[in-house]
Parts: structure tokens; sequence; C-alpha cells
């Protein structure tokens, strides 16, 4: 068991989110092991998991004092940032689109990411190839890597060509993610103080927490705060699907859908803001902005409001704008390079879990925790902002030391009761985190995406 590593991610979330250096001493872990990697992966784990558990117990003590023991449990972190639901009698679709993967061009290796319609189309487009990856693949290999990287983003599409950790480290991109803060927090307007009690055992009990997020940080978060008891609401556009990841990341929620093009459907959507506490977006930087939906007018439609968004490469430099998902940015930052070469693999290595993905969305939901336990205090909202790009420049820069594997899964990992999903029965991995008095559950089974209407339901 790593408790420098933990200790170095907890430290870096929380202080980064505005937290009290001192409050550390309230989290531990427990368990030992580690995922296979040769980057500290549980390590990043863990101490994620810890630094949301801790934002809920600051939020426990600003009323009550006293604060709640915050308890991490390494091995089942881990498991949590890979797939939780164990489907009883159905199995879960599977993660990757048929095109989706690592192909090698005339000069090294790219990630084409096309579980997206849209995002395949245009990689197809650019190879001018039929939807079979025999036919993708020799494609691919008249390209240069750069250069089909260059030409699949242009048509909005998703690639990444595998960088090195030195070359990334010298990219334009790669000194500006760098630069960034782990978390842009700042505070923002000041409202009415919120008139909701704070059970102990359920801290976000009558909070609404509007989710604008896809794939797959943002409903990490809004998962976690789902937990905690806030009535979460996934928005999405008509046609959205994520097969692979819904089943897992929908837990706890309500979930409808509109088409934000049609001005009707945005009128609906500052409805729902103007009853929300908490707003969570991975738009890219300025798409709500050119929808009429910039932070100015969110402050305006919510006072008060606790805003936190995401994207992939950061919020500065030339690639701020620029689509990407947790696949991706490990080319792009070095992680699948080093995983090649240091295990002497033969193509790109990856991280055994979407571990930038996972971070990433404990990160924003320890923020948005902080923006709440703050509003609380002062009546003063926030906004905060992260990214995959800079929780991958927090894993490179740990220290990895060789662990023993994690103990293999038992069906008491498994929670008692049976969920009744939208596709079948099935049962969870137990919570990952236990804070002191405080009851991580969630009320609502996963369903499908647009299961209902966009309406507030407390």
């Amino acid at each position: 068991m790593s408790d420098a590593g933990f200790s170095t991610v907890l430290r870096a979330i929380w202080t980064a989110a505005g937290g009290a250096p001192e409050a550390l001493a309230h989290a531990a872990q427990r368990g030992s092991g580690g995922l296979p990697s040769v980057f500290a992966v549980s390590d990043l784990a863990a101490g994620s998991v810890a630094a949301a558990g801790l934002a809920a117990a600051e939020l426990v003590a600003a009323r009550r004092d006293a604060w709640p023991a915050v308890t991490v449990d390494r091995r089942l972190a881990s498991v949590w940032f890979g797939m939780t639901l164990r489907p009883e009698g159905w199995r879960l679709p599977p993660a990757w689109d048929p095109i989706a993967g690592d192909y090698a061009a005339s000069d090294g290796w790219i990630r084409l990411h096309t579980n997206a319609p849209h995002h395949r189309a245009a990689a197809l487009a650019v190879l001018g190839v039929p939807e079979e990856r025999a036919a993708v693949a020799q494609a691919v290999a008249r390209w240069s890597k750069s250069g089909l990287e260059a030409a699949v983003v242009a048509r909005s599409g998703c690639a990444a060509a595998m960088l090195t950790l030195d070359e990334w480290a010298g990219h334009p991109q790669g000194r500006a993610v760098a630069a960034e803060p782990l978390v842009h927090h700042d505070v923002t307007d000041t409202a009415a103080e919120p008139a909701w009690t704070i059970p102990r055992d359920r801290p976000l009990a009558g909070l609404r927490v509007l989710d604008l997020t896809r794939v797959l940080a943002g409903p990490v978060a809004t998962r976690f705060l789902a937990g905690l008891g806030a009535e979460v609401l996934r928005i999405d556009p008509p046609g959205w699907e994520e097969p692979g990841v819904v089943p897992e990341v929908v837990l706890g929620k309500r979930t409808a859908r509109l088409d934000l093009r049609d001005p009707a459907a945005r009128a609906t959507l500052e409805t729902l803001l103007a009853g929300a506490d908490v707003m969570v977006h991975g738009y890219r930087p300025d798409a709500l902005e050119r929808m009429g939906l910039g932070a100015d007018r969110r402050r305006a439609v919510r006072p008060g409001l606790v805003d936190v968004c995401l994207d992939a490469y950061g919020w500065t430099g030339p690639w701020r704008a620029r689509r990407g998902f947790d696949s991706l940015v490990q080319m792009s930052s070095g992680i699948a390079d080093a995983g090649m070469r240091r295990l002497g693999k033969d193509k790109p290595f990856p991280l055994p879990v979407q571990a930038l993905d996972h971070a990433c969305g404990y990160a924003m939901a320890t923020a948005a925790l902080r923006g709440i336990t703050g509003r609380l205090r002062t009546g003063q909202g926030s906004a905060s902002r992260l990214s995959l790009a800079r929780i991958a420049a927090l894993l490179t820069g740990l220290d990895a030391a060789e662990e023993t594997p994690l103990a293999p899964e038992t069906p008491d990992d498994l929670s008692e009761a049976v969920e009744a999903t939208g596709w079948g029965p099935a049962r969870r991995i137990k919570p990952p985190v236990e804070i002191e008095g405080t009851r991580l559950a969630w009320a609502v089974p996963s369903g499908p995406l647009g299961a209902g209407p966009p309406a507030w339901v407390g």
C-alpha cells in the first residue's frame, strides 16, 4: 500500500479545490495492492475518492462542528474505477465501437475514438473506407500519425497521435496544461443562504443537480452526488446513447432529453437551471456561450449557482477547444507510450481503467461539494473548471512502486440489495468510501437515457 502516493493525490485535489490542509487528517485509506500498471493508478483512485469523501465530511461538519472520519477502501476504490455493476441474467453491451482503437500509421500510432456515430463518420470520411476494421487499418497505414490526427480533428472527429512523455512535455498544449492549476476555482456572486437542513446521513438531501455531462468524468461526479442524497437530473440531446457505460453511470439519476438548438428547449433548460443548486457540464469552452447560456447568463438565471465544468485538454493553449476523451488524452500525454516502452509491448499500452475520467469525476465532486459548503457559509456561488489532461499530469508525476495485485473479487464485495436496472436485475460493488454517520446509497436504479420529462421531482 502506498500511503505517500495516496496522500499526494488527496492533498493535491483537496487543496486545489480550496480545502484547508489541516482537514486532511480526517481522511485515511485501508487495504493494499494495486491495479496492474506502470503508473500509480490505485493511488490516484484511492486519493481522489478520499478527496470527495472529505468534501462531504466538511459539509456535515459545517452544520455539526465535529468532522466525521473518512475511510477509503483502496481495493474497492480501484474497482470503482472500472465497472461496478454485476448483471444477473443479462450482459452489459460492449464498451467500444468496433472501429474504435489504436492503429499503426506510417510513423507511429494513432487512436480513433468512434463510439459516437458522428465521430465515426468523420474518421471514415477522412479515410474514405467502409465501416470495416481491416479497411480502416490499411487506410491508416498510408498516413502519418500527425497528418491523420489533424484531418480527423478538422472534421470534428476524435483522434490522438501517440506521443512520448517528453514529447508531450515539450508540446505547446502540454506546456499549457502543466501551467494550469488542478482546479480553477473562483467565488462568484452572492445569493440568499440556502434554506435546507443537512441530515448527517444524507447531506445533499433537498439539493438539485443539473447534469449536462456525458462520457465519463462528469457522470462519475454526479453519481457520487446522487449517492449523498442529491436529486440529479441528467439532460441529453435527442439520439445520444452510451450503451457501454450508461448502466454504470446513471445510477441515482433521472434522465431526460432536450435539443438545445431549439429555443423552446433552451428556455426549458433555463427553467431547470433556475431551480438547481449545482450545474455540472462538460461542453467544450464557449459552447454554452454560443447557445446563450454563458457563465454570466447562468449566474443571472440562478444566483449562487455552484457551477462545475470540465474539458479534455485544458482551458488554455492551442487545444483548449479540442474534443477529447480519456483514451485520447492517454495517447497524447505519453501514458500509452510509457506503458508500451516500459513493459516491452509492441503496441500502445494504456491504463487498465479509464482512470483519468474517474479521478477527474471525483475531483469534480470535490469541487462541487466544497462549493456547496461555501454557499452554505457565505451565500456565495462558485465556478470550478477541471480537465482530463491536468489529471494526467497529476498521475504521471507520481512515483509508481511495484505493488501486489488486488485481492480477487468475492461475493462479500457486493451490496446485498438487487438493483432493478432498466436492463435487468444486477448488484453493485459496495461503496468505496465510508463517511462516519453518512449513508452512501442511491434511491434511483440505473435506467435508459431520456426516460422521463425534463422536470424536477422534489
